[in-house]
């Protein structure tokens, strides 16, 4: 194997110099020129990231032209040739020049006629002066020497010169295999050629040595010409660091794993590769850890670096100290990976090496926030300082060395931390904006997902469902193909949150299902599809008072909750448990998980929107008791936290608690009035159980209110009539989200109202619309 040609470069070569011999038309030239030069130029081009598949694109074309001489065909097939026997195309004069290298000498001859492409130097021109040779003509078509085509034509001559004999040899034979496939072709379309005629030698010899040419051409050959199942595939070392940093690059940029069949071609390439690079182990490394292979990706991580130190030294130590802390993280190691980073922080102070020591205190803040447990005394006992201290640092390091991404990524963070704390939504705006200008005016593509996910979080939080997923469509749309699969997933993975809270849960399904089947190859994105996807049928089952199903469910999230859950995540599961335990009945365990759950936020700085959710889940569980006035105090401190923190989703639903309470004190109209001021904003939210749940409220205090009424007056009968509208499209949003209980809860308030209203008629309707619902629910779980 040779370092750097091949029998697909000959082909590149040949190519060339058939355009710069005017055989290729004007028509055909910008199809073949982007041909070769996708050979030999690494280009992201803009169109092959459109889809998952395009991504790979590069590698397959790579590794099917090493392979197979098919892609030439592809290419050159559809177009005639500009010069030569007419009617025939692009491919037919393509072969001839491949045939046409029929020896041995013939390949010596086609590499140093190839510097005849080449543009000439002025002393070369001088020189063809002075020994009466005439210059090229002003027309021909001549490559400049440091032209990507010109260096490539360089490069390969330089190359061959280089080889040994037997390296020589040994292209050639690989050329002849590669050629192979075409002589059917060939032959129909020249009628002087003949069965010896890939070797001038012996087609010429035949003659001389009759039978014996045979044994010749099996000793030169051997077990070539029989199709040898043993040969390997002619590739260059040159074409296998290419790959490899191409499928290292798409793993890191991308998040992803490399396609099983790209995958499998490229482990042919490299075991008939004479020597393996040491990139390959890395490669290996990245592939085991996204497969969740723990044990395989720590070897192939220590074999690669083993091999990459005995060569530079330890000017790579901290890097294979950040690497494995980041693997030990992502396997849950965590006391282990903070030792390995802070050892990779000392390292990088040592080296001087800015770039991995601000990687690997951006990722100690991140690690912080995600697991306050875990750092809570490398805060008193490091160097490093607080959170807070080291993003300050971060975005000022970043800043003054024109870290574009750091600096981004620091104001990304600060405008989280602004959101999750309560602090100025119009700080965190600020810091989002000029994170974006950032981005903007670096074209950090790969940056947007990020950027976008906290614009989505930012409008959930101020109640304006329409514009989050607006811009969750965006992303998807526009800049899906430009960012981390993790980004994706996050994105899609929120839509189908958003239809859940409308009661869509196939077409939420739906989306998840027609994800990347690749992509979720990873360990990683795969246990967060399938968690997302169990927590939807979660929320289905307990709608559909199917609580059987829904604890099977939860006994499985919960089991890895602590283990490999996302935080956001974990929290959604929690909160789902509670609700099981409310429909079981089980309202004491219930109260008791809200407050271990509250005395654990309480220790640890997770985001105030949680702290508020638990508290009206505290303020629920109270009425559910039958005491909603203990729960007022809670009410009230909700939806003043909701208030300074604009936290809007979680604002509506306090005022309804307080409503509520209110109403159970007898004080109806100012709960009517509080209903009546949020429910049109409630509707922005897009969540029909919290909407269903404030229409409930607003029927239960406008019969309060009738009820105050004299009998048979109209303001009874105006104010019941309105208590039976609203608990109509109470009715109505439990159905949207297939809420069985909370339907036969507001069909029996229907009845009620109906019977004390004195219409016997229509409150036998609906109680025995009442069954009816119970009697589906009960044969749907059935």
């Amino acid at each position: 194997m040779s370092r750097y040609l091949n029998p697909a470069k000959i082909g590149l070569l040949a190519l060339i110099e058939l355009y710069t011999n005017k055989t290729v038309p004007t028509s055909s030239i910008v199809d073949v020129l982007s041909f070769i030069t996708s050979h030999l130029i690494d280009t992201d081009n803009p169109t092959s990231c459109s889809s998952a598949e395009g991504r790979w694109k590069r590698a397959e074309s790579t590794v099917g032209l090493v392979i197979s001489i098919a892609d030439f065909e592809r290419v050159l097939a559809p177009h005639t040739a500009a010069s030569g026997i007419p009617g025939r195309n692009l491919w037919y004069a393509f072969l001839d020049r491949l045939w046409k290298i029929d020896s041995l000498d013939a390949l010596h001859e086609f590499f140093e006629n190839s510097s005849g492409l080449l543009a000439k130097t002025k002393d070369e021109l001088h020189q063809l002066r002075r020994d009466g040779i005439p210059s090229p003509a002003p027309d021909a078509i001549l490559l400049s020497r440091n032209s990507p085509f010109g260096a490539f034509v360089r490069r390969s001559q330089l190359e061959f010169t280089r080889l040994r004999f037997h390296d020589a040899f040994e292209l050639w034979k690989d050329f002849i295999k590669y050629r192979q496939t075409t002589a059917a072709y060939y032959r129909k379309k020249t009628p002087n050629f003949q069965r010896l005629s890939f070797d001038n030698v012996l087609l010429v010899g035949e003659n001389d040595w009759g039978s014996g040419v045979e044994m010749i051409a099996s000793i030169a050959y051997g077990d070539m010409l029989r199709d040898d199942p043993n040969s390997t595939l002619p590739v260059s070392t040159d074409d296998i660091e290419k790959l490899l940093e191409f499928q290292i690059e798409q793993m890191q940029k991308y998040g992803i794993r490399i396609p099983l069949e790209i995958q499998h071609q490229f482990h042919d390439l490299l075991n008939d590769s004479f020597m393996i690079p040491s990139l390959s182990h890395y490669l290996s490394y990245l592939d085991a850890w996204k497969a969740g292979d723990y044990s395989t990706s720590f070897d192939y991580l220590h074999r690669y670096f083993d091999y990459t130190m005995q060569n530079k030294d330890k000017s790579f130590y901290q890097y294979a100290l950040m690497n494995l802390a980041v693997l030990q993280a992502d396997f849950g190691c965590y006391k282990e990976a903070i030792a390995a980073m802070l050892e990779t922080v000392s390292t990088a102070r040592e080296n001087r090496d800015m770039t991995c020591l601000n990687f690997a205190l951006n990722w100690l803040f991140h690690f912080g926030r995600a697991h306050p447990e875990v750092t809570k005394e490398l805060e008193s006992n490091s160097m490093l300082g607080t959170g807070n201290e080291s993003l300050a640092f971060l975005r000022s390091r970043a800043k003054e060395t024109g870290m574009w991404t750091l600096w981004s990524s620091a104001l990304m963070s600060e405008a989280k931390m602004r959101l999750s704390s309560g602090e100025s939504v119009a700080t965190a705006i600020e810091h989002i904006v000029r994170s974006s200008q950032i981005l903007v005016e670096r074209n950090m593509k790969n940056m947007i997902g990020s950027q976008l996910s906290i614009n989505i979080a930012l409008w959930d939080r101020l109640g304006v469902a329409y514009l989050s997923a607006t811009t969750c469509e965006v992303f998807i749309r526009c800049h899906a193909r430009h960012s981390i699969f993790d980004d994706e997933l996050k994105v899609i993975s929120r839509q189908a949150s958003m239809l859940t809270l409308k009661g869509k849960y196939d077409e939420a399904l739906g989306l998840l299902e027609g994800m990347d089947t690749n992509a979720l190859r990873a360990w990683k994105p795969s246990q967060y599809w399938h968690k997302f996807r169990g927590i939807i049928k979660l929320r289905r089952d307990l709608h559909r008072n199917n609580l059987d199903g829904a604890e099977l469910l939860l006994s499985q999230l919960l089991q890895s909750k602590n283990e490999d859950l996302e935080p956001d995540l974990a929290f959604v599961v929690d909160s789902l448990h509670i609700e099981c335990l409310i429909r079981r009945g089980n309202l004491e365990q219930a109260f008791v998980k809200v407050e271990k759950m509250i005395s654990e936020l309480r220790d640890e700085s997770k985001d105030i929107a949680l702290r508020v959710r638990l508290l009206l889940i505290k303020a629920d569980l109270l009425d559910k008791c039958g005491r909603p006035q203990k729960g007022f105090t809670i009410a009230v401190r909700a939806a003043n936290v909701a208030w300074r923190a604009r936290l809007i989703p979680y604002l509506w639903p306090a005022i309804g608690a307080i409503a509520n309470i209110l109403t159970s004190l007898g004080e109806f109209e100012p709960a009517i009035q509080l209903l009546n001021a949020v429910l049109p904003r409630s509707l922005e939210c897009e969540n029909s159980t919290m909407t269903a749940k404030l229409y409930s409220h607003l029927g239960d205090a406008n019969m309060g209110m009738a009820g105050k009424m004299a009998p048979k007056s109209n303001k009874r009968r105006e104010f019941m009539t309105k208590a039976l509208e609203a608990i109509e499209k109470a009715f109505n949003h439990y159905s949207s989200v297939e809420d069985i209980s909370r339907q036969c809860e507001m069909m029996a308030k229907k009845a009620t109202i109906m019977k004390v209203s004195g219409d016997n008629v229509l409150a036998n309707d609906y109680a025995a619309a009442y069954l009816a619902i119970r009697r589906d629910a009960e044969g749907t779980t059935v």
